[in-house]
C-alpha cells in the first residue's frame, strides 16, 4: 500500500491537511546544526537520557538546574571530570538525582569529543549523515554513547531538528499494518526494516524522514 492511504487517513483524524502540517516537526538547516555548540548537544542528549522513563515536564521544569548544575555542559571538561565530581551531583536539589543516569555525561561527552576530532564538530557529523541510513547513526551512538539505546537517541535526534523518524507505539503499528515489520521492537532487524519502510516512502513522496513519521503516527486508533 502507498503512503498516499496512510496521509489521507492522517488528514481525515486530525480534521484536515492544515491541522495535520501544524504538528510536522521543524527541520533544522544543515548550517544550524553544524553551528549548534557541542555543549548543546550533549545537553539535548543528557535531557533526553534524563527524560527516558520519566515525566518529561518534570525534567523540563529542572532544566535551568541542570544547566547550572553541570556548568554548561562543556565536553572537554565533563569527559575527563572526577568521579567526586558525579558523587556531588547526585546529591544536588537543583537536578533529578539519579547517579547512574549522571555517569552517562562524562561517557557521551567522550563520544562528542571523539566526534569532534574526526569530522570537526558533533554537529559537522550529522549534516554529514544521511537521513537514509538513520539506523547506522542509531547504532553508532548506542555503541559510542551511554543509553542511547531504545528511542533516546531518536527524541534527541528530533529535538535538534536532525531529519529522521521515531519508533514510536503507533509508528510501529502502522509498520506492521503494512507488512512493512515482523520483527520484534527494539532489534537491530526491526532498526533495518523500519529504515527499509522509511526510504521507500521517502522515494515515493520526497518528504522528509521526520514529516513522514509524524504522518504515520497521526494515521493509526489505537
Amino acid at each position: 500500500m502507498s503512503f498516499a492511504s496512510i496521509h489521507e487517513r492522517a488528514v481525515a483524524r486530525k480534521g484536515g491537511i492544515a491541522e495535520l502540517n501544524a504538528l510536522l516537526p521543524r527541520l533544522a538547516k544543515p548550517d544550524e546544526l553544524m553551528d549548534l555548540g557541542d555543549d548543546r548537544y550533549l545537553a539535548e542528549i543528557t535531557r533526553c537520557v534524563f527524560r527516558a522513563g520519566f515525566v518529561w515536564r518534570v525534567i523540563d521544569n529542572k532544566w535551568p538546574g541542570f544547566e547550572a548544575a553541570f556548568d554548561g555542559f562543556v565536553p572537554l571538561y565533563w569527559q575527563q571530570v572526577p568521579p567526586e565530581v558525579l558523587e556531588n551531583l547526585a546529591g544536588d536539589e537543583r537536578i533529578v538525582r539519579n547517579l547512574q543516569k549522571i555517569r552517562t555525561v562524562p561517557e557521551n561527552a567522550r563520544m562528542i569529543v571523539q566526534a569532534a576530532e574526526e569530522y570537526g564538530s558533533f554537529g559537522i557529523m550529522l549534516t554529514q549523515w544521511p537521513s537514509e541510513d538513520q539506523a547506522g547513526l542509531l547504532l553508532w551512538l548506542k555503541r559510542h554513547g551511554a543509553r542511547l539505546g531504545g528511542n533516546t537517541a531518536q527524541y534527541f535526534l528530533r529535538m535538534v531538528g536532525w531529519d529522521g523518524f521515531i519508533l514510536s507505539q503507533d509508528v510501529i503499528a502502522v509498520l506492521r499494518l503494512e507488512g512493512l515489520m515482523d520483527a520484534t521492537p527494539g532489534t537491530k532487524k526491526a532498526l533495518l526494516q523500519a529504515q527499509a519502510a522509511f526510504n521507500q516512502w521517502h522515494r515515493e513522496t520526497g518528504l522528509p524522514y521526520s514529516h513522514l513519521s509524524r504522518i504515520a503516527s497521526c494515521s493509526i486508533e489505537r
